[in-house]
Protein backbone atom coordinates (compact mmCIF):
# COMPACT_ATOMS: atom_id res chain seq x y z
CA UNK A 1 0.00 0.00 0.00
CA UNK A 2 1.34 3.42 -0.91
CA UNK A 3 2.03 5.93 1.84
CA UNK A 4 -0.63 8.65 2.23
CA UNK A 5 0.32 12.19 1.34
CA UNK A 6 0.55 14.68 4.21
CA UNK A 7 -1.10 18.03 3.57
CA UNK A 8 -0.49 21.41 5.16
CA UNK A 9 -3.97 22.88 5.45
CA UNK A 10 -3.43 25.79 7.86
CA UNK A 11 -0.73 28.23 8.93
CA UNK A 12 -0.52 30.66 11.84
CA UNK A 13 2.39 32.96 12.71
CA UNK A 14 3.25 35.52 15.36
CA UNK A 15 6.65 37.05 14.58
CA UNK A 16 8.58 40.30 14.94
CA UNK A 17 7.30 41.17 11.46
CA UNK A 18 3.61 40.80 12.35
CA UNK A 19 1.03 39.19 14.58
CA UNK A 20 -0.44 37.02 11.83
CA UNK A 21 0.61 35.21 8.68
CA UNK A 22 -0.28 37.85 6.05
CA UNK A 23 1.57 40.66 7.84
CA UNK A 24 4.62 38.46 8.44
CA UNK A 25 4.75 37.33 4.81
CA UNK A 26 4.36 40.87 3.51
CA UNK A 27 7.18 42.22 5.70
CA UNK A 28 9.54 39.35 4.95
CA UNK A 29 8.96 39.71 1.21
CA UNK A 30 9.54 43.46 1.51
CA UNK A 31 12.87 42.79 3.21
CA UNK A 32 11.97 44.68 6.36
CA UNK A 33 14.45 44.13 9.23
CA UNK A 34 12.99 43.97 12.74
CA UNK A 35 15.96 44.11 15.14
CA UNK A 36 16.05 47.06 17.52
CA UNK A 37 17.56 48.14 20.82
CA UNK A 38 15.57 46.68 23.74
CA UNK A 39 15.01 48.31 27.12
CA UNK A 40 14.97 44.93 28.90
CA UNK A 41 18.56 44.31 27.78
CA UNK A 42 19.96 47.68 28.86
CA UNK A 43 23.46 47.26 30.25
CA UNK A 44 23.86 43.72 28.88
CA UNK A 45 26.74 42.69 26.58
CA UNK A 46 24.23 42.68 23.67
CA UNK A 47 21.27 45.03 24.09
CA UNK A 48 19.20 44.41 20.95
CA UNK A 49 16.96 41.75 19.44
CA UNK A 50 13.75 41.08 17.52
CA UNK A 51 10.57 41.22 19.60
CA UNK A 52 6.84 41.40 18.81
CA UNK A 53 5.78 44.84 20.06
CA UNK A 54 2.19 44.66 18.77
CA UNK A 55 1.23 41.36 20.40
CA UNK A 56 -1.43 41.95 23.07
CA UNK A 57 -2.09 38.64 24.83
CA UNK A 58 -4.97 40.01 26.95
CA UNK A 59 -6.89 40.92 23.81
CA UNK A 60 -5.94 37.82 21.83
CA UNK A 61 -6.35 35.18 24.54
CA UNK A 62 -8.36 36.89 27.24
CA UNK A 63 -6.92 38.38 30.42
CA UNK A 64 -7.41 35.35 32.66
CA UNK A 65 -5.76 32.95 30.21
CA UNK A 66 -2.90 35.30 29.38
CA UNK A 67 -2.19 35.94 33.09
CA UNK A 68 -1.39 32.33 33.86
CA UNK A 69 0.86 31.63 30.86
CA UNK A 70 4.48 32.31 30.02
CA UNK A 71 4.88 34.42 26.89
CA UNK A 72 6.16 31.50 24.79
CA UNK A 73 2.89 29.67 25.47
CA UNK A 74 0.85 32.80 24.77
CA UNK A 75 2.50 33.12 21.35
CA UNK A 76 1.91 29.53 20.24
CA UNK A 77 -1.71 29.60 21.42
CA UNK A 78 -2.31 32.62 19.20
CA UNK A 79 -0.51 31.01 16.25
CA UNK A 80 -2.47 27.76 16.67
CA UNK A 81 -5.77 29.64 16.76
CA UNK A 82 -4.92 31.34 13.46
CA UNK A 83 -3.79 28.07 11.88
CA UNK A 84 -7.01 26.32 12.85
CA UNK A 85 -9.11 29.14 11.40
CA UNK A 86 -7.02 29.03 8.23
CA UNK A 87 -7.61 25.29 7.95
CA UNK A 88 -11.35 25.73 8.42
CA UNK A 89 -11.39 23.59 11.56
CA UNK A 90 -13.63 24.06 14.58
CA UNK A 91 -12.54 22.19 17.68
CA UNK A 92 -16.10 22.28 19.01
CA UNK A 93 -17.13 19.82 16.33
CA UNK A 94 -14.19 17.42 16.00
CA UNK A 95 -13.32 14.12 17.66
CA UNK A 96 -10.54 15.29 19.98
CA UNK A 97 -9.23 11.75 20.34
CA UNK A 98 -8.16 11.86 16.67
CA UNK A 99 -6.21 15.12 17.03
CA UNK A 100 -2.57 15.47 18.12
CA UNK A 101 -0.49 18.43 19.29
CA UNK A 102 3.30 18.47 18.78
CA UNK A 103 5.17 21.71 19.55
CA UNK A 104 8.89 22.44 19.45
CA UNK A 105 10.43 24.26 22.40
CA UNK A 106 13.85 24.84 23.90
CA UNK A 107 13.98 27.61 26.52
CA UNK A 108 10.23 27.74 27.18
CA UNK A 109 9.47 29.55 30.40
CA UNK A 110 12.65 31.63 30.34
CA UNK A 111 10.88 34.91 31.01
CA UNK A 112 8.94 33.40 33.91
CA UNK A 113 12.04 31.74 35.40
CA UNK A 114 13.89 35.06 35.41
CA UNK A 115 11.12 37.31 36.74
CA UNK A 116 10.06 34.87 39.44
CA UNK A 117 13.62 34.32 40.61
CA UNK A 118 14.02 38.09 40.93
CA UNK A 119 10.91 38.16 43.12
CA UNK A 120 12.35 35.40 45.31
CA UNK A 121 15.69 37.17 45.58
CA UNK A 122 14.31 40.65 46.22
CA UNK A 123 11.12 39.99 48.21
CA UNK A 124 11.16 36.41 49.49
CA UNK A 125 9.20 33.18 48.86
CA UNK A 126 5.74 34.62 49.52
CA UNK A 127 6.05 36.79 46.41
CA UNK A 128 6.72 33.87 44.04
CA UNK A 129 3.67 33.05 41.91
CA UNK A 130 1.70 29.93 42.74
CA UNK A 131 1.52 29.46 38.96
CA UNK A 132 5.30 29.23 38.60
CA UNK A 133 5.55 25.48 37.97
CA UNK A 134 2.72 25.11 35.42
CA UNK A 135 4.10 28.17 33.62
CA UNK A 136 7.60 26.70 33.20
CA UNK A 137 6.97 22.97 32.69
CA UNK A 138 8.43 22.26 29.20
CA UNK A 139 5.31 20.44 28.01
CA UNK A 140 2.99 23.37 28.81
CA UNK A 141 2.69 24.81 25.26
CA UNK A 142 1.31 21.53 23.93
CA UNK A 143 -0.83 20.97 26.98
CA UNK A 144 -2.40 24.42 26.78
CA UNK A 145 -3.29 24.01 23.10
CA UNK A 146 -4.88 20.68 23.95
CA UNK A 147 -6.80 22.29 26.81
CA UNK A 148 -8.00 25.20 24.67
CA UNK A 149 -9.23 22.93 21.86
CA UNK A 150 -10.23 19.75 23.71
CA UNK A 151 -7.52 17.63 22.11
CA UNK A 152 -7.40 14.23 23.79
CA UNK A 153 -5.05 12.49 21.38
CA UNK A 154 -1.24 12.56 21.74
CA UNK A 155 0.35 15.84 22.85
CA UNK A 156 4.02 16.53 23.45
CA UNK A 157 6.87 19.02 23.13
CA UNK A 158 10.04 18.21 21.18
CA UNK A 159 13.43 19.67 22.11
CA UNK A 160 16.29 19.66 19.61
CA UNK A 161 17.55 23.19 20.28
CA UNK A 162 17.17 25.42 17.22
CA UNK A 163 15.77 22.52 15.18
CA UNK A 164 12.92 21.90 17.66
CA UNK A 165 10.13 23.36 15.54
CA UNK A 166 11.16 21.25 12.55
CA UNK A 167 11.46 18.14 14.74
CA UNK A 168 7.91 18.78 15.95
CA UNK A 169 6.67 18.83 12.35
CA UNK A 170 8.47 15.56 11.58
CA UNK A 171 6.97 13.97 14.70
CA UNK A 172 3.49 15.17 13.82
CA UNK A 173 3.87 13.70 10.34
CA UNK A 174 4.90 10.38 11.86
CA UNK A 175 1.78 10.35 14.04
CA UNK A 176 -0.38 10.89 10.96
CA UNK A 177 1.42 8.21 8.94
CA UNK A 178 1.01 5.71 11.78
CA UNK A 179 -2.72 6.55 11.97
CA UNK A 180 -2.53 7.77 15.56
CA UNK A 181 -4.42 10.91 14.58
CA UNK A 182 -6.27 12.51 11.67
CA UNK A 183 -5.26 16.11 12.41
CA UNK A 184 -2.03 17.41 13.92
CA UNK A 185 -1.44 20.88 15.31
CA UNK A 186 2.30 21.36 15.15
CA UNK A 187 4.97 24.09 15.15
CA UNK A 188 7.33 25.81 17.53
CA UNK A 189 7.57 28.70 19.96
CA UNK A 190 10.23 30.78 21.69
CA UNK A 191 10.33 33.89 23.87
CA UNK A 192 13.58 33.98 25.79
CA UNK A 193 15.07 37.43 25.18
CA UNK A 194 15.98 38.04 28.83
CA UNK A 195 19.12 39.53 30.39
CA UNK A 196 20.24 36.11 31.65
CA UNK A 197 19.70 34.15 28.43
CA UNK A 198 21.02 36.91 26.19
CA UNK A 199 24.15 37.14 28.29
CA UNK A 200 24.60 33.38 28.07
CA UNK A 201 24.55 33.47 24.27
CA UNK A 202 26.84 36.52 24.28
CA UNK A 203 29.32 34.64 26.46
CA UNK A 204 29.31 31.84 23.90
CA UNK A 205 30.35 34.39 21.28
CA UNK A 206 27.47 33.59 18.91
CA UNK A 207 25.58 36.92 18.99
CA UNK A 208 26.21 39.85 16.68
CA UNK A 209 27.86 42.80 18.40
CA UNK A 210 26.55 45.48 15.99
CA UNK A 211 24.84 47.52 18.69
CA UNK A 212 25.35 50.72 16.68
CA UNK A 213 23.08 49.42 13.88
CA UNK A 214 20.81 46.59 15.12
CA UNK A 215 18.64 46.53 12.01
CA UNK A 216 21.67 45.51 9.96
CA UNK A 217 23.20 43.15 12.51
CA UNK A 218 21.75 39.87 11.22
CA UNK A 219 23.60 39.23 7.97
CA UNK A 220 23.17 35.60 6.85
CA UNK A 221 25.89 34.37 4.48
CA UNK A 222 27.47 37.84 4.27
CA UNK A 223 31.25 38.01 4.45
CA UNK A 224 30.94 40.57 7.30
CA UNK A 225 28.57 38.44 9.43
CA UNK A 226 29.52 38.29 13.11
CA UNK A 227 26.71 36.38 14.85
CA UNK A 228 22.96 35.96 15.12
CA UNK A 229 20.31 38.24 16.62
CA UNK A 230 17.94 36.77 19.21
CA UNK A 231 14.24 36.80 18.39
CA UNK A 232 10.90 35.65 19.72
CA UNK A 233 8.22 34.03 17.54
CA UNK A 234 5.75 31.21 17.18
CA UNK A 235 4.38 29.38 14.17
CA UNK A 236 1.78 26.63 13.86
CA UNK A 237 0.93 24.36 10.95
CA UNK A 238 -2.08 22.09 10.60
CA UNK A 239 -1.20 18.74 9.05
CA UNK A 240 -3.66 16.15 7.78
CA UNK A 241 -3.54 13.17 5.47
CA UNK A 242 -4.47 14.60 2.08
CA UNK A 243 -7.49 12.34 1.64
CA UNK A 244 -8.80 13.46 5.04
CA UNK A 245 -8.52 17.10 4.00
CA UNK A 246 -10.17 16.35 0.65
CA UNK A 247 -13.08 14.64 2.38
CA UNK A 248 -13.92 17.87 4.16
CA UNK A 249 -13.37 19.99 1.05
CA UNK A 250 -9.96 21.49 1.87
CA UNK A 251 -7.24 21.78 -0.74
CA UNK A 252 -3.70 21.52 0.68
CA UNK A 253 -1.62 24.67 0.80
CA UNK A 254 1.36 22.35 0.22
CA UNK A 255 2.38 18.74 0.77
CA UNK A 256 4.96 17.74 3.36
CA UNK A 257 6.62 15.22 1.09
CA UNK A 258 9.53 14.05 3.22
CA UNK A 259 12.02 14.71 5.99
CA UNK A 260 15.53 13.85 7.10
CA UNK A 261 16.95 13.95 10.63
CA UNK A 262 20.54 13.30 11.71
CA UNK A 263 22.93 14.12 14.54
CA UNK A 264 26.53 15.30 14.16
CA UNK A 265 27.92 13.72 17.37
CA UNK A 266 30.77 16.21 17.01
CA UNK A 267 30.56 19.12 19.51
CA UNK A 268 28.07 20.57 22.02
CA UNK A 269 27.54 23.77 20.02
CA UNK A 270 29.64 23.82 16.84
CA UNK A 271 28.51 22.08 13.65
CA UNK A 272 30.56 19.32 12.08
CA UNK A 273 33.20 21.19 10.06
CA UNK A 274 32.50 19.18 6.90
CA UNK A 275 28.75 19.27 7.48
CA UNK A 276 28.38 15.49 7.26
CA UNK A 277 25.16 15.45 9.31
CA UNK A 278 23.61 18.39 7.46
CA UNK A 279 24.37 16.83 4.08
CA UNK A 280 22.95 13.47 5.11
CA UNK A 281 19.78 15.06 6.48
CA UNK A 282 19.25 16.82 3.14
CA UNK A 283 19.87 13.59 1.23
CA UNK A 284 17.50 11.70 3.52
CA UNK A 285 14.77 14.29 3.00
CA UNK A 286 15.12 14.03 -0.78
CA UNK A 287 15.02 10.24 -0.69
CA UNK A 288 12.03 10.19 1.66
CA UNK A 289 10.16 12.56 -0.64
CA UNK A 290 11.08 10.68 -3.79
CA UNK A 291 12.83 13.77 -5.16
CA UNK A 292 16.23 14.47 -6.70
CA UNK A 293 18.34 17.60 -6.51
CA UNK A 294 17.00 18.59 -9.93
CA UNK A 295 13.51 18.93 -8.42
CA UNK A 296 14.47 21.47 -5.74
CA UNK A 297 13.98 25.06 -6.90
CA UNK A 298 14.35 26.71 -3.50
CA UNK A 299 16.03 26.23 -0.12
CA UNK A 300 14.80 28.15 2.90
CA UNK A 301 18.09 27.90 4.74
CA UNK A 302 18.85 27.84 8.45
CA UNK A 303 21.16 30.80 7.70
CA UNK A 304 21.90 32.03 11.22
CA UNK A 305 24.48 34.75 10.37
CA UNK A 306 27.20 33.01 12.39
CA UNK A 307 30.60 32.41 10.84
CA UNK A 308 30.70 28.62 11.27
CA UNK A 309 27.06 27.66 10.67
CA UNK A 310 26.66 29.64 7.48
CA UNK A 311 29.88 28.21 6.04
CA UNK A 312 28.91 24.63 6.84
CA UNK A 313 25.38 25.03 5.51
CA UNK A 314 26.56 26.69 2.31
CA UNK A 315 28.91 23.79 1.64
CA UNK A 316 26.11 21.30 2.35
CA UNK A 317 23.70 23.00 -0.06
CA UNK A 318 26.32 23.28 -2.77
CA UNK A 319 27.28 19.61 -2.42
CA UNK A 320 23.81 18.04 -2.16
CA UNK A 321 22.04 20.41 -4.56
CA UNK A 322 24.51 21.12 -7.39
CA UNK A 323 21.66 22.21 -9.67
CA UNK A 324 21.75 25.61 -7.90
CA UNK A 325 18.38 26.30 -6.27
CA UNK A 326 17.55 29.79 -5.07
CA UNK A 327 18.56 30.20 -1.42
CA UNK A 328 17.24 32.59 1.20
CA UNK A 329 17.35 33.05 4.97
CA UNK A 330 14.52 34.69 6.89
CA UNK A 331 16.80 35.46 9.83
CA UNK A 332 18.08 38.65 8.23
CA UNK A 333 14.57 40.05 8.68
CA UNK A 334 13.24 38.11 11.67
CA UNK A 335 16.34 37.27 13.70
CA UNK A 336 16.86 33.80 15.15
CA UNK A 337 13.86 32.57 17.11
CA UNK A 338 15.61 29.40 18.28
CA UNK A 339 13.01 26.64 18.80
CA UNK A 340 10.43 28.51 16.71
CA UNK A 341 12.73 29.08 13.74
CA UNK A 342 12.16 25.74 12.04
CA UNK A 343 8.39 26.15 12.22
CA UNK A 344 8.45 29.78 11.05
CA UNK A 345 10.69 28.86 8.12
CA UNK A 346 8.59 25.82 7.23
CA UNK A 347 5.56 28.11 7.05
CA UNK A 348 7.46 30.58 4.87
CA UNK A 349 8.52 27.73 2.58
CA UNK A 350 4.88 26.72 2.14
CA UNK A 351 4.03 30.33 1.27
CA UNK A 352 6.86 30.45 -1.27
CA UNK A 353 5.43 27.35 -2.96
CA UNK A 354 1.97 28.90 -2.99
CA UNK A 355 3.05 32.25 -4.39
CA UNK A 356 6.04 31.18 -6.51
CA UNK A 357 7.91 33.90 -4.65
CA UNK A 358 11.09 33.77 -2.58
CA UNK A 359 11.72 36.49 0.03
CA UNK A 360 15.12 38.20 0.01
CA UNK A 361 17.88 37.59 2.54
CA UNK A 362 17.95 40.91 4.35
CA UNK A 363 21.39 42.52 4.82
CA UNK A 364 23.13 40.10 2.48
CA UNK A 365 25.10 42.86 0.76
CA UNK A 366 28.37 41.04 0.11
CA UNK A 367 27.91 37.27 -0.08
CA UNK A 368 30.91 35.36 1.18
CA UNK A 369 32.86 34.67 -2.03
CA UNK A 370 33.56 31.08 -0.96
CA UNK A 371 29.91 30.07 -0.88
CA UNK A 372 28.98 30.12 -4.59
CA UNK A 373 25.22 29.81 -4.08
CA UNK A 374 22.25 31.37 -5.86
CA UNK A 375 21.20 33.74 -3.07
CA UNK A 376 18.08 35.87 -3.24
CA UNK A 377 19.08 39.40 -2.21
CA UNK A 378 17.69 42.95 -2.30
CA UNK A 379 14.18 41.99 -3.47
CA UNK A 380 11.84 39.02 -3.53
CA UNK A 381 12.33 36.78 -6.54
CA UNK A 382 9.56 35.30 -8.64
CA UNK A 383 10.35 31.69 -9.44
CA UNK A 384 8.34 28.60 -10.38
CA UNK A 385 8.66 26.35 -7.33
CA UNK A 386 7.35 22.79 -7.41
CA UNK A 387 9.52 21.53 -4.55
CA UNK A 388 11.62 23.12 -1.82
CA UNK A 389 13.67 22.26 1.26
CA UNK A 390 13.59 23.94 4.68
CA UNK A 391 16.79 23.44 6.70
CA UNK A 392 17.03 23.56 10.50
CA UNK A 393 20.15 22.89 12.55
CA UNK A 394 20.66 23.15 16.31
CA UNK A 395 23.13 23.01 19.17
CA UNK A 396 23.94 19.42 20.03
CA UNK A 397 24.39 18.61 16.34
CA UNK A 398 20.69 18.25 15.52
CA UNK A 399 19.95 18.46 11.79
CA UNK A 400 16.39 18.40 10.42
CA UNK A 401 15.39 19.01 6.81
CA UNK A 402 11.80 19.20 5.57
CA UNK A 403 10.84 18.63 1.92
CA UNK A 404 7.71 20.35 0.62
CA UNK A 405 6.08 20.20 -2.81
CA UNK A 406 3.04 21.61 -4.50
CA UNK A 407 -0.21 19.57 -4.40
Amino acid sequence: MSRPEIAVTGIGMVTPAGTDTPSTWQAVCAGTPTATTLAQLAGMPVDFGCTIPDFQPDLVLGRRTAYRLDRATQLILAAADEALRDAGLDSRTWDGNRVAVVIGGSLNGAQTWETQYQRLRDHGPRHVSALLIPMIVPSTPAGEIALAHQVTGPSLVTATACASGATAIVTARDLLLSDQCDIAITGGTESSITPFISTGFAQLGVLSARADDPARASRPFDQTRDGFVMAEAAAALILERAHHAAARGRRPRALLAGSGSTTDAHHPTAPHPQGHGAKQAMRNALADAGLTHHDIAHVNSHGTSTVLNDAVEAEAIRTVLPSGPMVTSAKGALGHSLAAAGAVEAALTVLSLEHDLIPPTVNLDSPDPGFDLNFVTKAAAGQRIDAALSNSFGFGGHNVVLAFRTP
